[in-house]
């Protein structure tokens, strides 16, 4: 019995550092999997704003472009302007010389 006694005491260490370690790796299971759940969260969201990136691009260029055709025209419209100022001014001076 006391050898019994010995042995136990022997092994109290081992069974208490044995307990702490299944505890610590309880503790690191929880942590993984609430960070697998959280990477998957995560994944999702990327993907998200991977895609409003890709739209923000897409509306990016649509309104370059339409900026690019209003600069076209607007350049259009002074030429006619320019012209058109020029022959009513041409024509009030022929007018004004009758």
């Amino acid at each position: 019995m006391a050898a019994s006694n010995d042995l136990q005491e022997a092994l109290k260490p081992f069974y208490q550092r044995a307990s702490e370690a299944e505890e610590r790796l309880a503790r690191l299971e929880a942590a993984f999997s609430t960070r697998k759940v959280a990477d998957t969260g995560n994944e999702e969201l990327l993907n998200k704003v991977a895609q409003l990136q890709r739209m923000l691009e897409d509306e990016k260029e649509k309104a370059l472009k339409e900026a690019q055709k209003a600069s076209e025209e607007n350049a259009k419209l002074r030429y006619r302007i320019t012209h058109l100022t020029r022959a009513l001014q041409k024509a009030d001076s022929d007018l004004a010389s009758k």
